[in-house]
């Protein structure tokens, strides 16, 4: 399809989208959070929706992700995590040293693990908190503070790509800001997965 064609159809398939919105960014949250939040950011930019209902959406579908492996960690049977911490790839014995930290610093790990997508493996933490047997009120509350300042820096982040969207007036241009902003989104969030994970790795699992 021609590229003026592409523009033209676009909005088209936008307004289809439009009384779903808060449901794809509800799902969005669930899977991938962190980019989500950014696209989201971006088209608070661009008028597609206010920013509280947005915000707010995109928090509760985080949350519900947590919540999620929360239960699975508190609930599943050994074999079931261990399949899981094997998948992400992790080793039982680095599990057990997490579910010990928790034991000891759960609010401490909560929060920082929130607002730096759990240390490079976010799922494992977010397991060995309901493994650890993390009082759910403490763990929703710690996630809920966390993800209230996560989600508020990434949709700003978005938001200062859709302001020089914007601004830019070739179509050329405004595509190459877009395929920009996803590059750097998926290499950003790779490389800070990746230190934080090192981080975590050398300071709290030895």
């Amino acid at each position: 399809m021609p590229q003026n064609e592409l523009l033209a159809v676009l909005p088209h398939f936008l307004y289809f989208l439009a009384p779903y919105k808060y449901l794809l960014i509800f799902c969005g949250a669930l899977f991938e959070g962190p980019v989500v939040m950014m696209i989201s950011g971006f088209l608070v930019r661009m008028g597609t929706f206010p920013f509280w209902p947005a915000y707010f959406v995109l928090i509760a579908g985080d949350l519900a992700a947590d919540i999620g492996w929360y239960g699975l960690g508190r609930l599943a049977r050994a074999r079931v995590i261990n399949m899981v911490v094997t998948f992400f790839g992790a080793t039982h014995e680095s599990f057990e040293k997490l579910e010990k930290i928790f034991n000891k610093h759960d609010l401490k790990i909560l929060f920082i693990s929130k607002i730096t997508t759990g240390f490079g493996f976010a799922v494992l933490t977010l397991l060995a908190a309901g493994a650890a047997r993390v009082p759910f009120r403490r763990y929703l509350a710690m996630n809920f503070l966390g993800e209230f300042i996560w989600a508020g820096m990434l949709m700003w982040v978005g938001y200062l790509f859709g302001h020089a969207y914007v601004h830019v007036s070739d179509v050329a241009s405004k595509i190459k800001l877009v395929v920009g902003m996803i590059a750097l989104v998926v290499m950003g969030t790779w490389l800070f997965s990746k230190l934080a994970k090192k981080f975590f790795a050398n300071r709290l699992m030895h």
